[in-house]
Formats: C-alpha cells, structure tokens, sequence
C-alpha cells in the first residue's frame, strides 16, 4: 500500500504546487525560468569549492595519508576508548557525504552491522556533518568569505559526536 501510495505523492506535489501558483495568477513558467536561472548562478559561484573539496579529499584516499593517520593515532585512540578502525570515517565525514558513506560502507560489511564498530560508525555517520562542505556551500552561495566561528563550531560539533558515538553504544550494549 505504501509504495502504491508513494507512486502519486511527487505528481500530486507538482500538481498541487502548479495549481496553487495558477490560482494565485503567477506566471508558473517565467517563475520556473527565474529559479533555474537563480540555480545555475549559485552552482556557478560554488563550483570551484566543490571541485576543490572533492579532489583533496580523493588525493586524502589515494596518498595513503589517512591510512598513516590511523596508524599513528591508534594508540591515543585505543587509551581513549574509541576504535581505530573508525578513524577514516571521524576524518571523512566533515568532509565528503560520499567519502564517508563509502568509509561506512567499507566498515560494515568488515565488521557487521551488529558488531561493536558496526554500531559505532552507524551512531557516528548519523550523528555528524559534512562541515566543510555545508560551510562552503551555504556561505559561498552568497558570497561571505568570512564565516567567523561556524567551522570551528561545526567541528567541534563532528569532534563531539564522533566521541560519544562511541561512549554511548558502549554504554547501551
């Protein structure tokens, strides 16, 4: 029933949306044009931060630094209580959406989605942002350069989760 139902919401959506506009007497096409224009001038100023992003994050992947990086701050991490297996997806996640998806995705099907780390980077991937990329898309798409304590915020913020993740589903097994 569900995915009958699930078949008419988008059509019915664009109809209401579309019959909303009609009967409020605005130009449904000039408003469409308007928007795709408004679209493609925001992708335009955000291009380059994102094309940015996303080769050092592949250039991250295919040096080995990351690998380097949870080798060297595993023994920190293991008197702390947090795995080191999880480390790559703690440093993709502020980051890339779809670098630290395909972390997560390596993760579980290492680990199991029922086991201890499993259930950690689950919690984790849940509970934090891609900061990077929402700072440079949210602020770069009207033009402010300074974004002031926001990133340090939002790290603090992926710091934060990233930690408790792991107190938390410790604390519930």
């Amino acid at each position: 029933m569900l995915t009958e139902a699930s078949f008419y919401i988008l059509p019915s959506v664009i109809a209401f949306t579309v019959g909303f506009a009609v009967f409020r007497k605005v130009a449904v096409l000039d408003a469409f044009v308007e928007g795709a224009e408004n679209g493609i001038k925001t992708l335009y100023s955000i291009l380059p931060t994102l094309i940015g992003i996303t080769v050092a994050i592949n250039m991250l992947r295919s040096s080995g630094f990351i690998g380097f990086l949870t080798s060297a701050l595993s023994p920190v991490l293991e008197r702390v209580g947090i795995k080191a297996e999880l480390l790559p997806l703690a440093l993709l996640s502020p980051l890339s959406g779809s670098g630290s998806l395909s972390v997560y995705g390596e993760v579980l099907s290492e680990y199991g989605a029922d086991s201890t780390v499993g259930r950690i980077a689950s919690v984790m991937t849940g509970s934090t942002e891609t900061t990077f990329f929402a700072v440079s898309v949210y602020f770069g798409s009207v033009g402010i350069k300074n974004t002031g304590c926001t990133l340090y915020a939002g790290l603090f913020a992926d710091f934060t989760a990233f930690v408790l993740s792991g107190l938390f589903v410790k604390m519930l097994m």
